[in-house]
């Protein structure tokens, strides 16, 4: 048994996409499927703010596609939002304000659609969870985490209409976020019954720490894949280290 670190990488059967929006834009995605079964559920992964460098290769998510196909049978999609990456991987256009973006999420859904991927669950963070909260409500949707929402972008009507859906969502708050912390975070999404807000000790907004890794990773598992909660911090398959040197 080899311990789980920061950059192990697990096998999955993954593939590069090329996505058109409605108004045109070409996004760049990634889909990682589990080598060992046909995935229980689908994670898509909605990134924090493109104008501060956020994008698909965000830790957490490339944290996600490396390790959760193996470890929970789950497909996991990441995507660039409009003019979010670097190099080959940027996605056309250029960052929209919470507005062409719900256009992106629209044509993942409908490749997800296309493709018969089971369960979506959408996971939102930071812009990521404004842009679910606001355009979020679709089908094939299940339901929805959040990772340090700064509800920003989202407002009080976007919270009244996601509890209309009742669809789950589950809110991971960190204790010593920069935009929204427990209390109030629990006072803001009072208006939303379905939601379970959880503060998460010690973590900040941007969850750095493979303590803070495990954490987020296990509460997305607890949620659509039980049955592989809680996750091994140890494998003794075949892993790869990945390096950017």
């Amino acid at each position: 048994m080899t311990p789980l670190s920061s950059n192990s990488v697990l096998p999955a059967v993954r593939e590069d996409l090329l996505l058109r929006t409605s108004d045109g834009v070409t996004l760049r995605a990634e889909l990682a499927l589990p080598e060992w079964t046909d995935p229980v559920a689908t994670l898509i992964c909605v990134h924090p703010l493109t104008t501060h460098g956020g994008s698909m290769e965000s830790h957490l998510f490339r944290k996600m596609s490396w390790r959760l196909p193996a470890m929970a049978g789950l497909a996991v999609l990441r995507f660039n939002m409009r003019g979010a990456g670097t190099g080959p991987s940027r996605s056309g256009g250029s960052f929209d304000s919470c507005h062409g973006e719900g256009l992106d999420l629209g044509a993942v859904l409908s490749d997800v659609t296309a493709r018969g991927l089971p369960e979506p669950w959408l996971v939102g963070w930071s812009f990521g969870t404004d842009v679910v909260l606001k355009f979020g409500d679709r089908s094939p949707v299940r339901g929805a985490i959040l990772l340090s929402p700064p509800l920003r972008f989202a407002d009080g009507d976007d919270l009244a209409h996601w509890a209309l859906t009742r669809r789950p969502l589950t809110v991971l708050v960190p204790e010593y976020d920069d935009y929204l912390r427990p209390d109030e975070a629990e006072q803001r999404f009072a208006a939303v019954p379905q939601a379970n807000v959880k503060g998460v000790a010690e973590a900040g907004h941007l969850w750095v720490g493979e303590r803070f890794v495990r954490i987020v990773l296990n509460e997305i598992v607890r949620t659509v894949a039980p049955a592989a909660y809680p996750l091994p911090t140890d494998w003794s398959g075949p892993m790869t280290r990945w390096s950017d040197l």
